[in-house]
């Protein structure tokens, strides 16, 4: 008896440790389950095996949280225009078909809107040449003021007159001017409003279609309009208007040039405003930076424009954004290059000569073209140190030559304008300055950014040199001093290590 119960309790023993070791198992089993399902939640391409094991809630450790997010939606297909095909009439004649495909040109782009008074507004772009040589695109002017209670009142409508500025010399795009001139005034009474563009193509290059675009030109704040500065005496009695300048510009020419003009206009009386189209690199930005933080320097980064294919960096553009931009703002705007220097007689000033022409809304000024490369054997050696006005003192002395002429206006009688004169002025012009102001040309030099003396001569009067006669005029060069001097004064010596 005794040996049954031992044997049953040993058997008894061995039952219970065999049951122990089936828990184990199923926990190790469980176990190791839920971490090979945890380490394939981590790698999204295991989700077809993971899908084996879906009757598993995973829930509570959160493993939805690791999955993939699901892909974005398909794009919504383009619209595909159909072809249209040939076909054979009954009289056995091939009737070919032409099939359009996006665009040509842009129909507008503007640049800028400005007031021009208190009824007036005009607004600045390019649009498609071909349109505006060949067929009639019409522009026409909305006002819409702002009403008391957040909505828009009654609009007022011009029609928009317009202007192409550029004599013919665009290329894909043409410069257009929208003069914009209500019945009466807009927006002085505190109200604000819009400026609204309806524009339509007028038959162009398809005269099937007739395209029409609305556009906002002029957005106003209430209150932002003050017309006290439509009237008399501007900021500055002279403002400069400079051209697109790009390329690798010398920076020394750039220094020597605006210190010759800050003396020439005076400080204090005149403003310089500089368009980039890519020229100003980091050297011209510091031979500018002084005199911006004088206030006499306004850079404009317009390398944007190079996206549209007009004439010559979009010239003719810049010219009249800038011209409307300050139009209230200068008694007189003058517009020629940073490689050509004016000049007065001897015993005149900038004051006494604009009173005398004060008469006339234009005046163009004649050029007297420099030698960019001859220099005087006496200074060979030295030229390294010198001013490029000091040292390049041969004058083309060719005569009957038509000559490119520069010029100034008073914006206010102007309506538009050119590189060379403007055609767009109310009143008169006139060309008969020589006796009283001239300007100097070094051309090539501006974008050259080596010692531009090339060749020297010995000649004290008169030398030919590839079949052009020149002279000898030392004109700037006696005036030299004196600017160097003026800069010292007006920004210190931040520019003297200036280079070529």
């Amino acid at each position: 008896m005794a040996k049954e119960t031992h044997k049953d309790e040993k058997d008894f023993s061995v039952a219970v440790t065999w049951k122990c070791a089936d828990v184990k198992l199923l926990l190790v089993s469980l176990f190791s389950l839920c971490s090979l399902i945890t380490l394939f939640q981590l790698f999204p391409s295991t989700s077809s095996f993971l899908s084996c094991f879906s009757t598993v809630d995973s829930r509570p450790l959160q493993f939805a949280a690791l999955s993939p997010p699901p892909p974005p939606p398909p794009p919504p297909p383009r619209s595909v225009h159909p072809l249209k095909a040939e076909q054979l009439t009954n009289d056995s004649v091939v009737k070919r078909s032409f099939n359009p495909v996006g665009s040509a040109a842009y129909l507008f782009i503007q640049m800028g809107a400005y007031r021009g008074g208190a009824n007036n507004f005009v607004v600045i772009g390019l649009a498609s040449k071909p349109l505006h040589v060949f067929a009639k695109p019409q522009f026409e002017c909305e006002w819409i003021a702002h009403g008391g209670g957040g909505g828009e009142s009654a609009s007022i409508f011009a029609s928009g007159y317009k202007i192409l500025p550029d004599w013919g010399y665009g290329r894909v795009y043409t410069v257009v001017v929208v003069n914009c001139t209500f019945p009466s005034a807009v927006g002085l009474e505190g109200s604000g409003g819009r400026l609204v563009i309806h524009v339509t193509t007028g038959g162009g290059g398809d005269r099937e279609v007739t395209t029409a675009e609305r556009f906002v030109a002029v957005e106003e704040a209430p209150g932002s309009v003050d017309a006290s500065s439509f009237s008399p005496p501007p900021k500055y009695q002279y403002l400069y208007c400079g051209s697109s300048l790009y390329g690798n510009l010398s920076p020394q020419r750039v220094r020597e040039w605006l210190a010759y003009h800050a003396r020439f206009f005076g400080v204090g009386k005149s403003h310089f405003v500089i368009h980039d189209a890519g020229g100003v690199h980091p050297e011209v930005i510091a031979v500018l930076r002084p005199w911006m933080e004088k206030g006499m320097v306004t850079l404009q980064d317009i390398r944007e424009q190079e996206r549209f294919d007009g004439y010559y960096h979009n010239q003719f553009l810049v010219v009249n954004d800038c011209l409307h931009r300050y139009k209230f703002m200068a008694k007189w705007i003058f517009f020629f290059d940073i490689d050509e220097f004016l000049y007065l007689p001897p015993k005149t000033s900038i004051d006494s000569v604009l009173s005398s022409l004060a008469g006339y809304s234009q005046f163009t000024i004649e050029q007297m073209p420099m030698s960019s490369k001859l220099c005087q054997f006496s200074d060979y050696g030295k030229t390294p140190r010198m001013w490029g006005m000091e040292k390049l003192v041969y004058r083309d002395a060719k005569r009957g030559v038509r000559r490119d002429r520069k010029y100034a206006i008073q914006p206010r009688r102007a309506f538009a304008t050119g590189v060379h004169m403007s055609q767009n002025v109310a009143g008169r012009s006139t060309h008969q300055t020589e006796a009283r102001i001239r300007y100097f040309h070094y051309h090539g030099t501006i974008a050259d950014r080596r010692e531009p003396c090339r060749e020297f001569v010995n000649a004290t009067a008169v030398t030919t040199h590839d079949g052009t006669q020149y002279v000898l005029d030392d004109t700037l060069r006696r005036v030299a001093g004196a600017v160097k001097r003026f800069e010292q004064k007006t920004i210190g010596s931040r520019l003297s290590r200036t280079r070529q």
